[in-house]
């Protein structure tokens, strides 16, 4: 019997069942495929990190109950406050190394973690009728990203009583639908739909402000930009745009620690 070290954390707020939780198991080496995923589809959380220690930092994958996925910000940010705050992690900065996605780190600035991401590449596409249909509404403006559809409404009310069809929604050749307003209190807002990557609503999700963060950042004409994703249980995010890489900041709190036993 194998015994695996597991966490649950709440990643992006600073308080318990708020946020979006993440699993995170360390490994000594990569279990196989189908393995890693039956433990992801078991947590049924949006997101599983798995890591595995190497000379300098940590590999990291990331599995969603159904796929794997090539980015996770949440996963990634909750894996880091582990290290950081469970196991001693001595340095003020973890270097994650994702076959996906490259060099990711994660630095620790007093109870605030940085994630250090790749910027995405964001085009304005034309207003298709699929896109209207997902929405059940006309949008200002459509993006599209990398992995993701960007969707710009008018308002942020627009935002938070959206009611997409989730059906028409997993149907886009995409990970999945971002939704995005400009702000009353803060910058901007969004929420983000994947259920074509088994996630109808994700609580909040890092990897999506690597899209966000040019949008908004060239609409307002600002570096450094405050969000929240007006998910059920709610998260915030520190956003500063740096060109080609970008910041996303946020908070965490440890739920659950435990041992997965598997043959």
């Amino acid at each position: 019997m194998k015994k695996i070290k597991i966490y649950q954390v709440d990643a992006f707020t600073d308080q318990l069942f708020k946020g979006n939780p993440a699993a995170v198991c360390i490994l000594d080496e990569w279990l196989p495929d189908e393995k890693m995923q039956s433990i992801a589809a078991e947590n049924n959380l949006a997101e599983t990190a798995y890591i595995i220690p190497k000379e300098k930092g940590y590999a990291i994958r990331w599995f969603t109950p159904t796929v794997e996925v090539d980015l996770c910000g949440h996963a990634t940010l909750a894996a880091a406050y582990v290290l950081f705050n469970c196991l001693s992690y001595p340095d003020p900065e973890i270097v994650f190394y994702s076959n996906k996605s490259g060099e990711l780190r994660v630095s620790q600035q007093n109870d605030i973690l940085f994630l250090d991401f790749p910027t995405d590449i964001v085009n304005e596409i034309t207003v298709t009728d699929q896109i209207r249909v997902c929405l059940r509404m006309e949008p200002f403006e459509v993006y599209k990203g990398k992995t993701d559809y960007v969707a710009v409404l008018e308002s942020e009310e627009d935002v938070q009583n959206l009611h997409p069809d989730l059906s028409e929604v997993s149907k886009l050749k995409a990970r999945g639908l971002i939704v995005t307003a400009k702000g009353k209190t803060v910058d901007f807002v969004s929420r983000f739909f994947a259920p074509q990557s088994g996630v109808n609503e994700d609580p909040v999700t890092g990897s999506a402000h690597t899209t966000l963060i040019p949008v908004w950042s060239g609409k307002l004409g600002k570096k450094e930009m405050v969000a929240i994703q007006l998910s059920k249980r709610g998260g915030k995010l520190i956003c500063i745009y740096n060109g080609d890489r970008c910041f996303i900041g946020g908070r965490a709190k440890i739920y659950l620690t435990g041992e997965i036993n598997i043959e």
